[in-house]
């Protein structure tokens, strides 16, 4: 866990072109994830889906950014990657504009999420497709390697604890 007062003003790119923060999202969880359409991990898009439609009007979200760099498994233009997820997972949640994740040409946003530390203290590197970072309305971001499944415990109770009442 770490706090990064100023994550929120980062502004990133919708898939339509347009820009956000997540202060869009202010007083909301938000689950910020780096996803891929053909990698072995795109199954979690359903359990993604599944906490979208659990806690989304209840003041959660997730942000999915679709992103090519670790073994191109994320090819396609935002348009084919907005109808892939629309159609295979019936993904409702935003899904974002692609993205760099690691490298000098890493998006600011994630620039500032990789100072987060995950379960073992480590910071630094998003490993792969599908890492998770669990922001919390205090600030607080909460990180989570690739492995970690959208539905384990760890993630819902820090969803339910955080709710907005």
């Amino acid at each position: 866990m770490s706090d990064t007062p100023d994550l929120r003003d980062i502004p990133f790119q919708t898939a339509d072109g347009g820009s956000a923060t997540l202060a869009d999202y202010d007083a909301q969880v938000v689950l910020v994830v780096n996803v891929a359409s053909k990698c072995g991990m795109t199954p979690q898009y359903e359990q993604l889906e599944q906490l979208q439609r659990a806690y989304g009007d209840r003041g959660f979200t997730v942000l999915g950014f679709p992103c090519n760099q670790f073994m191109g498994q994320e090819p396609g233009s935002i348009e084919q990657i907005l109808d892939y997820c629309a159609t295979t997972w019936g993904v409702t949640f935003p899904v974002l504009d692609k993205l760099k994740v690691n490298g000098k040409n890493a998006a600011p946003l994630y620039k500032a999420l990789k100072q987060a530390e995950d379960a073992d203290g480590k910071s630094g590197r998003v490993q792969w497709n599908f890492e998770k970072f669990v922001l919390t309305p205090d600030g607080a971001v909460h990180r989570f390697r690739p492995p970690v499944k959208p539905d384990d415990p760890a993630i819902v109770e820090l969803i339910e604890e955080n709710l907005p009442a």
